[in-house]
């Protein structure tokens, strides 16, 4: 059902992506549910949200990719939201109803290549991988993943596997341990590239 779930949402992001690919990057979080009460709209990275509102129980996302924190400077859960609605924190695989930073990343069409290791400082065994991966240990055939190098696009690592739990979001460059992309349980369940199609 998750699994299906985010299959959808994904679905719904492409089509509305397809239907206006020029938008002007922007999201929109309110203090209600079904996108009610207090809002604030924003258009560019911000560190802080707290003077803007309390909680956060609905997002509609304009335009451009977002990941939203739950903590202020870009840490806590991360979630990860394309062009759409989100009536709901848990429409975004919320863990609870408070953002506190949020950051903008610009569209990509390139090219998707990743190394993991199963050690720290890119040690150990390796693989390389230029698609998406539903189940880590099937392909991989270990549970945690310590360090890696995005050398090509966006990815998204998922706690357990066919893309559900905590989203980390990983940008190019060298991770030599997974306190580097946010996360203290070196185990990735599942991977994806982000593709925006914009």
């Amino acid at each position: 059902m998750p699994g299906d779930f985010l299959t959808e949402r994904m679905e719904r992001m492409i089509s509305q992506q397809k239907r206006g690919p020029h938008s002007t990057p922007g999201i929109i979080f309110y203090e209600g549910r079904n996108f009610q009460g207090r809002h604030w709209e924003c258009s560019s990275d911000c560190m802080d949200t707290f003077r803007h509102f309390n909680c956060c129980n609905s997002i509609r996302v304009s335009g451009g990719h977002w990941v939203a924190y739950e903590k202020p400077n870009y840490m806590g859960y991360q979630y990860i939201m394309g062009p759409g609605e989100y009536p709901d924190y848990h429409n975004w695989m919320g863990f609870n109803n408070c953002i506190r930073s949020c950051q903008m990343f610009a569209p990509y069409r390139g090219s998707y290549r990743m190394r993991i290791y199963n050690r720290p400082d890119m040690m150990g065994h390796t693989m390389e991988f230029m698609d998406d991966c539903p189940n880590v240990y099937d392909r991989f055939h270990y549970r945690d993943i310590y360090s890696c190098n995005v050398m090509e696009g966006f990815w998204i690592f998922y706690e357990h596997p066919n893309y559900r739990g905590r989203q980390y979001f990983m940008r190019p460059g060298e991770y030599r341990s997974c306190g580097e992309w946010g996360c203290h349980n070196p185990m990735v369940g599942s991977f994806r590239r982000m593709r925006t199609l914009m």
